[in-house]
């Protein structure tokens, strides 16, 4: 660490003070001379004096070493003073820890500025707090999103919304939430998530908010054309023969030249018997409307679930021993993959619905398909329940894939459309999901609560 030199003037100055020592005590007892005495005895403390100021230098250039780089600085550079001295090693092993110490902190600044950069120009708003509500980050995104500048607790956040602050403490990691909230007047609909990490001895939540009002707007406006289109479709349908009917049957009344009636005895049996026929068909178109609007009503209004244990083995079991005589006609082929002990929470009627319309589904699309196979299965994986209901029948065109759950469209002749509609809103309200993936040949619906 130190130079040769350091070493020599430390050995020389304990030898001098030796030597001092040496004199002192020959003059003690052969030449006692108070002059000589008071010489030696003066120089010894001093000599001892100028070696501890010696030492104490090496050990205040360690002190003010140490604590500069504790307080954070590790700019300061060490020097001789431009002059060859016996600390010249202690000065560059200085330097050289200076250097590594500033490079590093460099290097980090440049990557705390790096992340800081694209977690404040990400689009997704990001809040971390510690348990007891300390905000540690608060990007630019969630700025907008809250249309504040500064948040120091995440209490804050409770004026735009009661218990606000709570709810975001106590989500699980992982867990997406939707939360709506009122800022400066207007609705904002943020999806949330979570994520809990350790960063020294303090554990931070990290919670994202991303507004996705417009893009729910964008899909409700979307959902709601689709449904104009089929409710104009279906109505449109019934209509139109009624009013071309009911032009017809007026003409049979009314003169072709003057429009004026015509008397009973002008009348002949046979245009009777038109117009009780197009009464009829009338009458049929009308019931098929209230028909419809019936189905409508069911589709908008579906009862709570009153949720009990349900075993799905047996769920499945019974489903497939409803449709036994139909299974045996088509010769459909049923396979059942369900562990016995598996059970879900959820309501039972409404379950059986949803599964029959499934099942159902799947006869229909094996119609006609050689050694037709039909498989449910169920399984318990990632904290949910996954359910599936596969056929091995022709497939799904992709118009009917982006339309299947689109209430009253139907690819079926007689269908009323309100089937996987009513399917998907039912396992919606159970806090679940449906969907579905076709090909030629596969087409299977996937259920996840």
């Amino acid at each position: 660490m130190v130079s040769k030199r350091f070493h020599i003037n430390i050995t020389a100055r304990i030898l001098l003070i030796m030597v001092t020592c040496i004199l002192f005590a020959f003059a003690v007892f052969m030449f006692p001379n108070p002059s000589i005495l008071a010489l030696l005895g003066l120089l010894i403390p001093v000599q001892a004096f100028f070696l501890i100021r010696y030492l104490n230098a090496i050990n205040r250039k360690l002190e003010q070493f140490f604590i500069m780089h504790l307080s954070g600085d590790v700019t300061t550079s060490f020097s001789a003073s431009g002059r060859k001295d016996e600390f010249e090693g202690l000065y560059n092993y200085f330097r050289k820890v200076n250097e590594k110490l500033e490079t590093s902190r460099v290097e980090s600044e440049i990557r705390n500025n790096y992340f800081k950069t694209i977690v404040d120009h990400t689009s997704t708003g990001l809040v971390s707090f510690t348990m007891e509500g300390r905000v540690e980050l608060f990007n630019d995104a969630a700025r907008k999103i809250f249309r504040i500048n500064v948040l120091r607790t995440i209490d804050k956040l409770d004026r735009f919304k009661e218990g606000f602050s709570d709810t975001l403490k106590e989500l699980k990691p992982g867990e997406s939430q939707l939360i709506n909230l009122i800022i400066d007047d207007d609705l904002v609909q943020l999806s949330t998530r979570k994520a809990i990490f350790r960063t020294g001895n303090l554990d931070l939540h990290l919670v994202s908010f991303q507004n996705i009002k417009s893009e729910l707007e964008q899909q409700e406006i979307e959902s709601w054309q689709k449904l104009i289109r089929v409710l104009t479709h279906e109505i449109m349908n019934s209509i139109t023969p009624i009013i071309t009917l009911v032009a017809t049957l007026t003409k049979i009344f009314r003169h072709k030249d003057s429009g004026n009636l015509k008397t009973l005895g002008e009348l002949t049996d046979q245009n009777l018997e038109k117009t009780m026929r197009g009464l009829d068909i009338i009458e049929n178109r009308g019931k098929g409307l209230v028909h419809f609007v019936r189905n409508y009503r069911s589709v908008a209004i579906i009862p709570k679930p009153e949720f009990q244990i349900l075993n799905l083995n047996d769920m499945f079991t019974r489903i497939n021993e409803l449709h036994e005589e139909i299974l045996k006609e088509k010769n459909i082929r049923v396979t059942i993959e369900c562990p016995q002990s598996l059970h879900l929470q959820a309501d039972g009627k409404l379950m059986d619905q949803v599964l029959i319309n499934l099942f159902k589904n799947a006869i229909e699309a094996v119609n006609g398909i050689p050694q037709p196979h039909i498989r449910m299965m169920a399984q318990h994986t990632d904290n949910q329940v996954i359910i599936e209901v596969e056929d091995n029948g022709t497939g799904i065109t992709d118009y009917a894939m982006q339309n299947m759950f689109v209430p009253f469209f139907t690819t079926k002749e007689g269908g009323s459309g309100i089937g996987l509609s009513l399917s998907k809103q039912i396992i919606r309200m159970h806090g679940g999901s449906v969907g579905v993936q076709s090909s030629p040949g596969k087409t299977v619906f996937t259920i996840k609560i």
